[in-house]
């Protein structure tokens, strides 16, 4: 299937899913392949240091700081990495009910961390986007 860059139609069929799991961001010194055990689920390097993405139990047994704790929400529909306004409009509609969206552009999907105790309400905010006319 095309990636798909219609906005109308990418908020239509967005079809979130929730990721089982609790996820964390730490940030470590070093490379990739100092962690690559922990099997992270993202990683980015910054100019402070390389940003890991785990699951919460991972970085507690690593011993690894974190700051706040994150449930996955993954946008099922196939966007185009070129769609504009995607982003735009669920941070927005998520940032009306005081949710953070925390995005990461993978090449057939996003997936937003959402403050683990607004998962649900985070679902319930995008799914509005299909039930609109």
């Amino acid at each position: 299937m095309a990636a798909i860059t219609d906005l109308d139609l990418l908020l239509k069929s967005m079809s979130p899913e929730l990721i089982d799991g609790s996820y964390v961001f730490c940030t470590v010194g070093g490379g990739l392949a100092d962690y690559v055990q922990l099997n992270p689920i993202s990683t980015f390097r910054e100019k402070e240091g390389l940003t890991l993405v785990l699951k919460e139990e991972v970085a507690t047994k690593a011993q690894l700081d974190f700051d706040g704790v994150f449930s996955l929400i993954t946008l099922s529909v196939h966007s185009s990495l070129e769609a504009v306004g995607l982003t735009a409009a669920f941070a927005t509609k998520l940032g009306s009910y005081g949710i953070s969206a925390n995005v990461i552009a993978g090449f057939y999907h996003d997936h937003i961390f959402v403050q683990k105790d607004k998962a649900e309400a985070a679902m319930s905010a995008l799914r509005e986007f299909s039930e609109a006319d």
